[in-house]
């Protein structure tokens, strides 16, 4: 395999490829220079998604079969063509992230193991002020898809009747996402709340397909995501490679579309082509910002109907309105759960935490045979620079008799244990980013 770098040329630019000749999708048979001249290919619409927007860099410099690395920080041996922008988090501290606003800078970042591109929601220009609210269909186990592109066909009908244009995408994994432009005139607080409104108007329409519910053990059907719009959060964007084996993208599409849309037929090796025949699907999502004061007069209804604020994602300060239910009872994790939960498994890498689920099993035979399938709850929970692993099982389908105490979970990996005790050694040594 040659190591010797391969020279692209994007935006007037010579970009240096190093390692072209490394497999990043070993199944598929891509590679990293694949991957590069991909983005290169579908250029227009990928920067329609990010452009002037900071980036989470997610890095599979190993390519897919390796474990990936989030990095907040723009790299600090960079072109002197690239752009960054200092980004604040929830937890008070602040960060210079890569702003890519051609096609040279994204074969760079690129470059970089960036399969995926992960932008904020706000433009560079205003940090404060987000212009795209973010809708994630995530169906629970055992849902399968057409059930999914029938809460996108009522968030389209919900959208539609907030004055608001949705644009879809398949997820490049098991969902559908629905970005929104929007004015930029609203906090993340309140583009958060609109989006949790619309959520629960979904669910509304339509009880027995939709949740809105955050706990993983209080949701059926498929899950309105309404926290991917909170501060710091980010979702692989339009035109992004997924790190499946088969180099999945997550796809833009046309609402007329959605009853025939597979989103296995959306790969690497096909997406080019269908880019050169019709071009951006949502091409026109620029051009239709619209306003959010019907989705927050909705919020005003649901409050005076006694739904206030939900659950907000678990490494936020304590919100307003995010008070345990009254008698529910502590659960793995630290909160309050209603249902009986246990935790088996905790570790760095998925696999090791399925074969801890699979030890369990054998170990239990008889309460295992009474699971159904969104009783497995799969958590990946954020490290400092990666995720990692949990597993918890649901036992409210097990006969009280059967049911497990909860136990050490096997394996047993917290990457935040060392940083509590620090903490609790020394409470000013700082937070979380």
């Amino acid at each position: 395999m040659s190591s010797k770098p391969a020279i692209v040329e994007a935006a007037g630019r010579e970009v240096q490829v190093t390692n072209p000749d490394k497999l990043y999708f070993p199944k598929a048979g891509h590679t990293k220079l694949d991957v590069v001249r991909y983005y290169l290919q579908v250029a227009d619409g990928a920067l329609r998604a990010i452009s002037d927007r900071p980036l989470v860099l997610r890095r599979f410099v190993h390519g897919v079969e390796e474990k990936p690395f989030f990095q907040k920080r723009a790299p600090k041996k960079r072109p002197s063509w690239t752009r960054t922008v200092t980004l604040g988090f929830p937890s008070g501290r602040t960060a210079e992230e890569i702003v890519v606003t051609d096609a040279a800078q994204l074969a760079w970042v690129v470059n970089l193991g960036c399969l995926e591109q992960h932008p904020h929601p706000v433009r560079a220009t205003d940090l404060d002020h987000p212009d795209e609210l973010r809708i994630d269909l995530d169906p629970v186990p055992g849902i399968e898809w057409p059930q999914i592109v029938d809460v996108a066909a009522v968030t389209r009908e919900v959208l539609e009747s907030l004055g608001l244009v949705g644009w879809p995408k398949t997820s490049g994994s098991r969902g559908i996402h629905v970005n929104v432009r929007i004015l930029p005139r609203w906090t993340f607080g309140e583009v958060r709340r609109a989006a949790l409104a619309i959520a629960r108007e979904v669910e509304r329409r339509a009880p027995d397909l939709a949740t809105s519910s955050w706990w993983k053990e209080e949701r059926h059907g498929v899950f309105l995501d309404y926290n991917q719009n909170a501060k710091d959060r980010t979702v692989a964007a339009a035109y992004s490679l997924r790190p499946t084996p088969d180099a999945r993208v997550s796809m833009p599409f046309l609402w007329s579309e959605l009853p025939d849309i597979d989103p296995g037929d959306f790969t690497l090796e096909t997406v080019p082509g269908l880019f050169e025949q019709a071009g951006d699907p949502a091409s026109g999502i620029d051009d239709a910002a619209g306003s959010l004061g019907a989705a927050l007069d909705l919020v005003a209804e649901q409050e005076e109907q006694g739904q206030g604020d939900a659950p907000w994602p678990p490494y936020y300060r304590e919100q307003a309105g995010t008070k345990r239910p009254a008698g529910s009872r502590r659960a793995p994790g630290g909160r309050r759960s209603r249902k009986p939960l246990i935790t088996v498994a905790q570790a760095e890498h998925e696999h090791e935490a399925q074969a801890g689920l699979e030890r369990w099993r054998e170990k239990y035979p008889e309460a295992a045979l009474h699971l159904e399938p969104a009783d497995v709850l799969v958590d990946v929970m954020r490290g400092r620079s990666s995720t990692w692993t949990r597993i918890r099982i649901n036992l409210e389908h097990v006969p009280e008799e059967l049911r497990p105490e909860q136990e050490t979970p096997d394996p047993d990996y917290d990457p935040w244990r060392a940083w509590r005790e620090s903490k609790a050694r020394d409470p000013e040594s700082g937070g979380r980013d």
